[in-house]
């Protein structure tokens, strides 16, 4: 490993602090170097706040040694204006010379105007440096802006005979088939992705309310199918604990006059976005065009079966996580039939969780 590579390994790193607050903005990192010592770091603020080269530039204790220093950062610094003023500003205003980029940006805005505008005030570059790390680093930010869709997850638990959903049930909530320590994971999951979608007949069945109660972080926006207009007014999903997207064939304004509690929500807690769902078509790629109109570049699809494969028969997911529990239902709602590449297999005390990737 070269001495760009460290660096840029480090700014990876840091960068993740960002997951989960960023979006949909990337969750950049950035370090500053001089002689061979780091001095400044930072990274990407929640949205709305300052970027990673910001945060770096104002870590430095002593701002007349940046002139010497060397500012290494995963994606190329954005040159235009947008929540905040460019980050090309602040690198040219402090006589940074040198700065080692891991990936150039691909986003319209931004797209090498970044890099042209340094070196054009004498600002030495390094493009290029742990591109594929760097590149899988901002996986959901390329897929949003290369794919224009959000990037897909999709999740479920099943049996250790195949079944998703017991063929009956006593009460309206869920039937739990993993321990507890799996579900607490799958809550810091919703807490690092941008939005989470669910299927009419889960939230019939569930009335799940699609929060990270049992992980610190803030809740995803909840997506929800509603082709038919089948939910009543008072789901959780309704509530005003995250703003909810309704997708359905009828055109509505608003289906509760209840306001968010969140005041950074600028909306009511759910806008229902009209659909006139085509079945000759790609409906799955139907609804990320929809999710893509409202900036969100990452999803996990937590259910049910019908919405799942619907996903995976188009070929529109990136990740599938899914756990296998020692239960057994013996009848009931079969688990979602995938084929993608094995990425990891773990074991959460009695429960195991397969990672997979879309190839």
């Amino acid at each position: 490993m070269n001495i760009h590579e460290k660096y840029i390994k480090r700014c990876i790193e840091i960068g993740k602090n960002g997951l989960g607050t960023t979006a949909p903005n990337p969750m950049v990192g950035c370090v500053i170097v001089h002689g061979q010592m780091i001095i400044g770091e930072g990274f990407t603020s929640p949205y709305g706040g300052a970027h990673a080269e910001v945060n770096a530039i104002n870590s430095v204790k002593n701002p007349s040694l940046l002139p010497k220093s060397t500012l290494y950062v995963t994606l190329e610094p954005c040159s235009h204006f947008g929540k905040t003023p460019p980050c090309t500003n602040a690198i040219i205003k402090f006589k940074i010379p040198k700065v080692v980029i891991g990936t150039t940006d691909t986003h319209s805005a931004v797209a090498g105007k970044g890099i042209e505008k340094l070196k054009a005030s004498g600002c030495e570059i390094i493009v290029g440096v742990l591109e594929d790390e760097v590149k899988a680093h901002h996986k959901r930010f390329f897929t949003f802006h290369n794919k224009k869709r959000p990037y897909i997850i999709l999740k479920w638990a099943e049996t250790a005979d195949g079944f998703i959903a017991p063929s009956s049930r006593d009460e309206q909530k869920p039937v739990w088939i993993t321990n507890q320590s799996s579900r607490q994971l799958v809550h810091k999951w919703r807490a690092e992705e941008q939005a989470i979608l669910v299927g009419t007949n889960t939230v019939i069945e569930d009335n799940p309310s699609l929060t990270t109660r049992d992980w610190y972080g803030r809740n995803p926006i909840r997506i929800v199918l509603d082709k038919n207009s089948r939910l009543s007014i008072d789901v959780a999903v309704f509530d005003a604990k995250a703003k909810t997207i309704r997708i359905s064939e009828k055109q509505e304004e608003c289906i509760t006059e209840t306001e968010p509690d969140n005041l950074e929500l600028t909306c009511q807690s759910v806008i229902t976005e009209y659909l006139k769902w085509d079945f000759k078509d790609k409906i799955a790629h139907q609804i990320c065009t929809i999710l893509f109109k409202h900036d969100i570049n990452s999803v996990i699809i937590e259910g049910g079966r019908q919405t799942l494969q619907t996903f995976i028969d188009e070929n529109c997911w990136d990740e599938a996580r899914v756990f296998k529990s020692t239960a057994n239902f013996i009848t009931g709602t079969k688990a979602p039939h995938i084929s993608g590449r094995l990425l990891s297999e773990e074991k959460i005390i009695n429960d195991t969780l397969k990672l997979y990737t879309n190839d």
